[in-house]
């Protein structure tokens, strides 16, 4: 049995030390934001720095619940994340499938793949675009813009081209056609790639915020992560929220702009732990031929 020496066990210490630091570190921004949504008016004024609180109140919660602006705000972001990842993952995986046949002008279509991922178009031709579909205003305008994403393309189209041609053309022989091909044999054995780029695609729906503040002038339309940024950014927290009946006793506008933030982040910081070894290995998806 290898007995450790005493500089090893040293560089163990030094390293677990550090590691500790940098999880305080990036634990200490959550521990702020809840100590301080549970906080009292009282409690806050007190003190800068709240790590526990003293006393629990949950009236930013309640302030925040009984906002219909925050509440329908969840239910599009919800929506966007579902229907905009499901459209991703349609359009991509037909796209990527494509591109690693022997097509004719795939080189060209490969090469306008390539050239998008590259250089982007920008800010405001893409503006001009949305504008010209009419998606203005249209929560589709957080979606149809962005259905593929070009690296996410070039990786799946890559995770394709490692699977054996031989069940292509055993398909082919027993008369399938191409669509037949796709749906049976090709997106059942590439469930890892599906999964991990479905978790790409709906974390950043989720958390996307610019194109929603780009696209949509009805606030009846925004985004959860829109009304984050009018109240915490902005700091119009009232305002944002409205509804006569919330402007009677607001809660202190700090304690609702974080636990406006732990809502907003709650449904990610749950699932991602879950997720995670997903994602992982959508890194490494197409990299290994075999």
């Amino acid at each position: 049995m290898h007995h450790r020496t005493l500089p090893d066990r040293v560089v163990d210490i030094l390293n677990a030390a550090v590691l500790a630091v940098i999880a305080f570190t990036m634990l200490f921004p959550f521990i702020y934001i809840f100590a301080v949504s549970f906080s009292s008016l009282s409690a806050f004024s007190q003190s800068d720095l709240i790590l526990w609180p003293e006393k629990w109140v949950t009236d930013a919660y309640e302030y925040i619940l009984e906002s219909e602006a925050f509440i329908r705000s969840l239910y599009v972001t919800a929506f966007v994340t579902v229907a905009g990842t499901f459209v991703n993952l349609t359009v991509t995986s037909m796209m990527a499938y494509a591109l690693s046949r022997p097509i004719t002008g795939g080189r060209m279509f490969q090469f306008m793949v390539l050239f998008t991922f590259l250089f982007t178009p920008g800010m405001i031709p893409t503006y001009l675009i949305v504008k010209a579909t009419g998606l203005i205003d249209s929560v589709w305008s957080l979606i149809l813009p962005a259905a593929v994403n070009s690296f996410n393309l070039i990786v799946m189209r890559q995770f394709f081209l490692n699977i054996p041609n031989e069940l292509n053309e055993a398909a082919v022989i027993d008369g399938a056609n191409d669509l037949q091909i796709f749906f049976r044999i090709i997106l059942p054995l590439s469930k890892p790639a599906l999964a991990a780029f479905g978790l790409f695609y709906a974390v950043s729906h989720w958390n996307n915020y610019f194109a929603g503040l780009l696209y949509l002038n009805d606030p009846a339309k925004w985004p959860i992560q829109v009304v984050l940024r009018q109240i915490v950014v902005v700091g119009e927290p009232t305002a944002t929220l409205g509804g006569q009946h919330l402007l009677e006793n607001p809660p202190p506008p700090e304690t609702v702009q974080m636990a406006a933030i732990l809502l907003a982040t709650l449904p990610i910081l749950i699932i991602y732990p879950f997720l995670q070894k997903h994602f992982a290995k959508g890194v490494m998806l197409g990299s290994i031929k075999g």
